[in-house]
């Protein structure tokens, strides 16, 4: 996995996350055609809205991203346009999938999110605590707590 930081006119960023959703009732409908077809929506939703899939699969009743977004992003916005908009698509072009999913919802509600990041808790607190040492604080500086 190449780390390419993500920098604008006012900031430097690599977020990344892992999000997981699955299909209604756990269903395992993602096969063949299918699942084929569903890859390819969540790379085409990923590339409209400029996040990178760093790694993914399409299982039969699940889909795991790892992915890189930019900070204007949120995750919730990303998660709602790719199970949206795949289902939408999915349920348009396969109507076989009608027959398990009569109410027009393929993914079931909510999914599952873990941040990943290139730091971590204790690099965070080093951070931190260099700042709190007398000979660091600054006449601007006041500590939290």
């Amino acid at each position: 996995m190449s780390k390419a930081l993500r920098i604008g006119s006012h900031t430097v960023s690599w977020l990344t996350a892992h999000i997981v959703w699955v299909t209604k009732y756990r269903y395992k409908v993602l096969e063949g055609d299918i699942q084929k077809r569903c890859r390819d929506l969540v790379k085409q939703i990923c590339d409209a809205e400029d996040v990178k899939i760093l790694k993914g699969v399409v299982s039969k009743d699940h889909v795991h991203i790892h992915i890189e977004y930019r900070p204007s992003l949120n995750i919730s916005d990303i998660v709602k346009r790719l199970k949206g908009r795949t289902s939408r698509r999915l349920q348009e072009e396969y109507p076989e999938l009608s027959k398990r999913y009569w109410g027009r919802h393929f993914w079931a509600i909510g999914y599952g999110v873990w941040s990943t990041g290139n730091i971590t808790d204790e690099m965070v607190q080093e951070y931190l605590e260099h700042h709190r040492k007398p000979g660091n604080i600054e006449t601007d500086t006041i500590i939290l707590e």
